[in-house]
């Protein structure tokens, strides 16, 4: 198994931002022919996500939901960022995908995602190759 990790920098507490062009370029520096592309990220408080890529909507309407899912929770973990903690898990911490001659077979409106919860910070990506 080869590896590969690059940094995601956050802006806003909740933030998505599309991060299939860096997993492209990780599989390019790391030689990927065929195989499973696995990404994961080492944060309590941060998710990975494949969904719609052609529709800016749909990360509207996602974050939307994501606010909707925990707003009359009362938590007792005191930094104030359980919220957060529950969307990671609730979304997960990682994916794999097919690779096929270097290339993530995604679906024609498919992309990856990083989800930030709890920022601004910087994150980190892992990227194997399998």
């Amino acid at each position: 198994m080869r590896s590969h990790s690059f940094a995601v920098h956050t802006r806003q507490r909740v933030e998505m931002r599309i991060i299939t062009g860096e997993v492209d370029q990780a599989l390019a520096s790391l030689h990927a022919d065929d195989g499973i592309c696995t990404l994961f990220t080492p944060h309590t408080t941060s998710a990975i996500s494949i969904n719609e890529n052609a529709d800016p909507d749909v990360l509207t309407d996602l974050a939307r939901a994501f606010e909707a899912l925990v707003p009359a929770v009362r938590f007792v973990h005191g930094e104030g960022n359980s919220d957060a903690h529950l969307l990671s898990t609730i979304v997960g911490v990682s994916v794999s995908v097919p690779v096929k001659s270097g290339k993530l077979k995604l679906g024609r409106w498919q992309g990856i995602y990083f989800l930030e919860f709890d920022g601004p910070r910087e994150r980190q990506v892992e990227v194997y190759i399998a």
